[in-house]
């Protein structure tokens, strides 16, 4: 009986990245829109434009609970560095496409300027992200 068990187990996840590879085969990933990928914060201190990180994911989803209290610190930590969002893809599907979302959670992270500047697909812990932010030349200054 427990065989059984293991090979339908098996079975359910070989068939469930058999689906997966298929699908992505199959879809068109639209780029982001010039109005996505050129959004610009005007809300930061004196005016001054804010690199951006946007996390694609729902709030259901295992990796995307796990990152949610980071991008509430970053909310509450870094606000005058960069600008934190989250949006929701399965409340909001229209935002998938728009964004070009493959697969949750995605992160993308734009320049001040809007441009697009990496994107990254699935967890990214909280030092790995800074690390990029680094990388690409945004620090916290306090």
């Amino acid at each position: 009986m427990k065989n059984i068990k293991n090979k339908v187990i098996i079975g359910a996840v070989v068939l469930a990245a058999t689906a997966i590879v298929v699908y992505k085969q199959n879809i068109n990933v639209p780029t982001p829109t010039k109005a996505a990928a050129q959004t610009v914060d005007t809300s930061a201190p004196q005016g001054k434009a804010l690199p951006r990180l946007l996390d694609l994911g729902a709030n259901k989803c295992i990796p995307c609970k796990m990152m949610k209290p980071i991008l509430e610190d970053f909310k509450a930590t870094y606000a005058e560095t960069f600008k934190t969002e989250f949006i929701d893809v399965w409340e909001n599907p229209d935002a998938g496409s728009q964004y070009g979302i493959n697969l949750i959670p995605t992160q993308i992270f734009y320049g001040a300027d809007g441009k697009e500047l990496f994107r990254h697909e699935g967890f990214f812990s909280k030092e790995d992200i800074l690390g990029k932010w680094k990388e690409l030349g945004v620090e916290k200054t306090k």
